[in-house]
């Protein structure tokens, strides 16, 4: 698995665990999604957010290795 299908996963999961979460236990939770989307918004225009330095001390590879142009 690579970086970027990596955050697509947790971002996808946290998305969807943050409405169970506000359901059943606090309205809070939902300034979980509220981050997730924020953290993906600014990856769009950045290229990075955090889980992708943690996926990569993980040692996960980017999409993009050995790929010749």
């Amino acid at each position: 698995m690579t970086v970027e299908r990596s955050v697509r996963l947790m971002a996808g999961a946290m998305v969807l665990l943050s409405p169970a979460l506000a359901h059943f236990l606090s309205p809070n939770w939902l300034w979980l999604t509220a981050f997730v989307g924020l953290n993906l918004l600014q990856s769009a225009f950045t290229n990075w957010c955090p889980a992708m330095t943690i996926f990569r001390a993980m040692g996960l590879k980017d999409a993009n290795c050995g790929a010749t142009k």
